[in-house]
């Protein structure tokens, strides 16, 4: 028999997903293909995750009206950390006899390197490899993959569309529907069940006007995509982002903000991040000084800044619905880092406003001198 095994957090399953199972079947012609939703993953320890008996539940809901797909407790029941290599040591002893084969999305093989013990995972399995959203990409990771381990992969075809477990996260969070993301059963198991929900922070949309609540989402998920590199967790970083804005609409004599006197000396369209971080701690309960830092300098920054207020910062003004001359030279500068990044991002923010002749926050400009001096 052919068979293939997928494995992952699928923290939740989503549409990607089964839309890879279904063309790995086609393609590879395979006769089983075994799902192996992991315990706990090495590498996604901050990540906000489902409990692993829900993990499986989901998996179980998303394929369970596909022929000759089997959703195995294997690295559940064993438990710990999930580690690839042994996975697939314990199907080559159940399928000795069997082609065996890995399913692995682009982003996975380019970090293969990295993985523990890749070559054992190799001796074992051949690997099936599918892009994500670029096929182009694909082909160089597997130029580099076969130079470096002298193995082939077999490439099933497939390009994915963009959707991740972390949009779906992020949605699931703030309330947002989901369905259009994944399964229909596991999005009702999700809404029934709150999975990852924050209902805490569900009452900022009423502070907001639609496009800014759009906008917040959006703030969002980017912040929580580039939360693990920088070492932060998910939660706080959604946390900060869902709340960065909720006091922008509000007038000074507003409920909320009794209690609360604007600062002096500031550019007007600054204020609401220091009303925010008063809202956000009197009327949503955060006390955590570093999310309340993070939405108390997401608009001009300022010298020192933690890892958080970096982070906010720059998915406010990085997330996806962002359109300026130099916006997507910016993101590209997020994989070297938040410091480089901020560095950019200030210097474009502050040419942007001198040139307008608006009025440049005291703050921004010392957050850049800061980031030169050292």
């Amino acid at each position: 028999m052919k068979i293939a095994i997928y494995g992952g957090a699928f923290n939740p399953v989503h549409n990607e997903h089964v839309n890879i199972v279904k063309a790995a079947m086609q393609s590879l012609c395979l006769d089983k293909i075994i799902v192996v939703p992991s315990a706990i993953s090495p590498h996604k320890r901050t990540t906000m995750t489902a409990s692993p008996r829900a993990r499986l539940k989901m998996c179980s809901l998303a394929f369970s009206e596909i022929a000759n797909v089997e959703v195995s407790d294997y690295e559940i029941k064993k438990g710990g950390i999930s580690y690839s290599y042994l996975t697939c040591r314990h199907f080559k002893k159940l399928y000795k006899d069997d082609e065996l084969y890995f399913i692995v999305g682009a982003d996975m093989l380019s970090s293969f390197h990295m993985w523990k013990e890749p070559h054992d995972i190799l001796k074992n399995v051949t690997l099936a490899v599918c892009a994500r959203e670029n096929a182009e990409e694909l082909q160089g990771f597997i130029k580099q993959f076969t130079s470096k381990f002298k193995h082939s992969v077999v490439n099933f075809g497939y390009v994915g569309k963009d959707v991740s477990s972390t949009k779906v996260r992020v949605y699931a969070a703030l309330g947002e529907e989901i369905k259009h993301l994944v399964p229909e059963k596991v999005a009702k198991f999700i809404k029934k069940d709150g999975v990852y929900s924050l209902k805490e922070l569900w009452g900022v949309k009423k502070l907001l006007i639609l496009d800014r609540w759009e906008h917040t989402v959006r703030v969002a998920v980017y912040a929580a995509e580039n939360c693990r590199g920088a070492g932060l967790y998910e939660i706080d970083a959604i946390t900060a982002a869902a709340l960065h804005d909720c006091a922008k609409y509000l007038s000074e004599n507003a409920a909320e903000l009794e209690g609360f006197t604007f600062p002096k000396g500031y550019p007007k369209p600054v204020l609401h991040q220091f009303s925010g971080a008063y809202v956000a701690e009197h009327t949503f309960g955060v006390k955590d000084e570093l999310i309340l830092n993070a939405i108390r300098y997401h608009t001009t920054g300022r010298e020192n800044m933690g890892k958080l207020e970096k982070l906010i910062f720059l998915s406010d003004l990085l997330e996806c619905g962002r359109d300026f001359d130099g916006v997507d030279k910016l993101r590209k500068k997020m994989s070297r880092g938040l410091d480089e990044c901020l560095k950019a991002s200030l210097e474009h923010q502050l040419e942007y406003l001198k040139s307008t002749g608006a009025p440049v926050c005291k703050l921004t400009q010392r957050a850049y001198d800061y980031l030169n001096e050292i």
